[in-house]
């Protein structure tokens, strides 16, 4: 999305308001034609579940359900569960509110530094430097543009594989980089590379994020966003997201409505 001069930008969406121990709301609204962006609010809501944890435990998954459409006019409000700290491991979950309905349900569990073995099995997909790709602009997202190389589903009606960044800053917190890959991850689905003649992807069902490896977004990543299934009205698919040096940073895991008819959620329709 691009932005001027006093536009919202991604440090905007990553403000929480804390209202009480536990209790979080966001500062952020804006006017929007469509429903609350998942990537805003699945952000917002691993953003208030890492302010209750240590500082050194960072964020190593989460698993989140979608479940009624939100506003972006209005606040959010965040309450935080904390289901246990353990020696290494805290485990938290999340409920998303707005007028007094959950929008969102998640949990997310962060990490202690642990030693061990770090290998990558497979290398990152192919694709072009950044430099040399096309500018793609990244629909919903403040202050993130992209970047298309060659893409593996020719057929998509829309990019499987892209580069992209935030245009600002971010500080040198982890949370907050996790949050912004968050952010990102919601966005496109691996589903527009298959036919949209008889149905096409919807809304999103449930999400999930196992972050590896540490990340900054205000670098470039590449997002490659694979389908597997449609079935039951349901679609399928997996992600990966990798450093501009080939590492693996984080997996992903959607399943979406997949439903005849063209899908009311996509800009311009």
């Amino acid at each position: 999305m691009s932005a001027t001069a006093g536009d919202p930008t991604l440090l905007d969406v990553l403000t929480l308001e804390e209202v009480d121990r536990d209790l979080y709301r966001s500062t952020l609204v804006f006017p929007d034609p469509l429903p609350l962006y998942g990537g805003q609010v699945a952000a917002q809501a691993l953003l208030a579940a890492g302010r209750t944890v240590a500082p050194d435990r960072l964020a190593h998954s989460l698993h989140g359900y979608f479940l009624r459409s939100g506003d972006a006019a209005r606040p959010t409000v965040f309450r935080v569960d904390r289901d246990r700290d353990g020696g290494s491991f805290s485990a938290r979950r999340v409920v998303a509110v707005q007028g007094g309905e959950v929008v969102l349900s998640m949990s997310a569990s962060f990490q202690a530094p642990t030693a061990g073995p770090d290998v990558q099995v497979a290398a990152a997909p192919a694709a072009e430097d950044p430099a040399e790709c096309a500018p793609f602009t990244l629909p919903r997202l403040f202050t993130m543009e992209g970047r298309t190389p060659s893409q593996p589903w020719q057929a998509a009606h829309m990019p499987t594989r892209f580069w992209s960044r935030s245009t600002v800053a971010l500080p040198d917190d982890p949370l907050v980089h996790a949050c912004a890959l968050a952010y990102l991850s919601d966005i496109g689905t691996g589903l527009s590379a298959l036919p949209e003649d008889e149905a096409a992807p919807g809304p999103t069902l449930d999400h999930a994020v196992w972050f590896h490896r540490p990340a900054r977004l205000d670098a470039w990543v590449l997002m490659d966003l694979v389908p597997h299934t449609v079935s039951g009205g349901r679609g399928w698919y997996t992600g990966s997201v990798t450093t501009r040096d080939g590492v693996l940073a984080a997996s992903l895991t959607q399943e979406t409505l997949f439903r005849p008819g063209r899908n009311p959620f996509r800009p311009g329709r």
